[in-house]
């Protein structure tokens, strides 16, 4: 049995830039109505020729730099997304060839938890097989969204993120927890292009290949379930908020994120956030706030960092890292 250490990191957002100067003439609104109800001023928008695949082969190659590291010693590939390349196959196939990697791969779709979800998954699957694992939260949700859906449209940005993970004797990861409700996948949705509704010329007049939010069941769901799993992972780490060094959560809605912080007693001084520049990224957001943390030289050998994804269906997720495999 092997721990893991993160060796390796690095994102990729593309270069068109979407203000909330623009929405808010878009949308007839003020540009402060739109940065009060989430805190985004800018975010990512893939142009033509930009892709789900596209952004996380960048992203993965970065990362694999950092780590020293090329295709040929990683075992494992997995890519988080809820914005496919296509229906079929995965995302992760099309990135395991740019990539040129040795061994497996798959695809992990717990939408906005998804990158939690992945590095989990990659950390369960180091303890069976103790080799370099790749992790990739990648996604495009400005393709997915009705350009005159203002709820929605104020908060997506695209963008990837992506971490190796190396074998190490000592793990990084002291405590974790993850959760879905099922009974929730109305609040958040898409709700053509699948078996339980095909595409068909009517769906794509209707426009219900577009995403549908009920913005304030995803609140409320977002911070209950958020809290109740961050307070487990604390707790089953035997830490107390205070002792956070750091905390990387889905970047999604600061209204959200500040009403977790308020309910765990998470410092407010250790957040970690570029929602205001990068917007709601989904499943990369929590990889592309980490990579720009670390390259920046927040985080620390020793460091206790937390990171905490939700999103649709319903999913949400912790990690609790003593960052270097260190304790104190």
């Amino acid at each position: 049995m092997s721990g893991f250490a993160l060796t390796g990191w690095g994102m990729a957002v593309p270069d068109q830039v979407r203000t909330s100067v623009e929405l808010a003439d878009h949308f007839g609104v003020d540009e402060d109505w739109i940065v009060s109800r989430c805190g985004i001023r800018e975010r990512r928008i893939v142009a033509p020729g930009e892709t789900t695949a596209s952004l996380a082969v960048l992203a993965g190659r970065r990362a694999l730099e950092k780590a020293g590291l090329t295709g040929a010693d990683i075992a494992h590939l997995i890519v988080a997304t809820a914005t496919p390349e296509q229906p079929s196959p995965a995302t992760s196939a099309f990135v395991h060839h740019e990539l040129d990697i040795a061994g497996s791969a798959h695809d992990v779709n717990a939408e906005c938890s998804g990158f939690v979800y992945g590095l989990m998954t990659a950390a369960a699957w180091m303890a069976l097989d103790p080799r370099p694992v790749l992790v990739i939260g990648s996604d495009t949700h400005s393709l997915t969204v009705d350009p005159d859906d203002r709820d929605l449209s104020i908060l997506v940005g695209d963008g990837a993120g992506a971490v190796v993970l190396t074998p190490t004797p000592a793990t990084w990861l002291r405590s974790w927890n993850l959760g879905a409700d099922g009974a929730c996948t109305g609040s958040l949705k898409v709700p053509a292009g699948g078996s339980r509704m095909p595409t068909t010329e009517q769906t794509v007049r209707d426009g219900l290949h577009f995403a549908r939010i009920k913005g304030n069941e995803i609140y409320l769901n977002a911070v209950r379930f958020s809290v109740r799993s961050i307070r487990e992972t604390l707790a089953s780490g035997k830490r107390e908020a205070g002792e956070i060094d750091h905390f990387v959560p889905h970047q999604a809605n600061i209204r959200i994120i500040n009403s977790i912080m308020s309910h765990t007693g998470l410092p407010p001084e250790r957040l970690i956030t570029n929602l205001e520049r990068f917007g709601n990224t989904a499943s990369a957001s929590v990889p592309i706030a980490l990579t720009e943390a670390l390259d920046a030289g927040r985080i620390s050998d020793g460091d206790r960092v937390l990171l905490a994804g939700f999103g649709a269906g319903m999913t949400w997720g912790s990690m609790l890292l003593d960052w270097g495999g260190v304790t104190r």
